[in-house]
């Protein structure tokens, strides 16, 4: 990953923990693909997609989040609830237009699946 991401993933990190959420993996990967941030928000386990955009000629942020990438989050996600057991879960989004924490925009229920 690019350090520009890098940076996104920590302030995204950084934001969620002071939220009250706690991380359980960053970067898990499967055959599937890789889901950015697990983390535990009370009895719920939250899959973030964190998505930074230093322009918007190809649109925002959140707008990157198509359904095919939607459908590869959800299909890590089912991996991990298989291996770390059924759980309620959701699927956040963190987006920005700069690495900074007074750039994030926390989406909660990005999207169903």
């Amino acid at each position: 990953m690019n350090t520009l991401g890098n940076q996104a993933e920590k302030v995204a990190l950084s934001y969620l923990e002071q939220q009250g959420l706690t991380l359980i993996k960053k970067n898990y990967q499967t055959r599937f693909g890789e889901i950015d941030l697990i983390m535990q928000d009370g009895k719920s386990i939250v899959f973030v997609e964190v998505r930074l955009r230093k322009n918007n000629i190809f649109g925002g942020a959140s707008e990157s989040i198509t359904q095919a990438k939607q459908r590869k989050i959800a299909k890590v996600a089912e991996q991990f609830l298989q291996h770390h057991g059924n759980q309620a879960c959701r699927f956040d989004a963190i987006v920005m237009d700069k690495a900074e924490i007074q750039h994030i925009q926390w989406i909660k229920h990005a999207f169903e699946v």
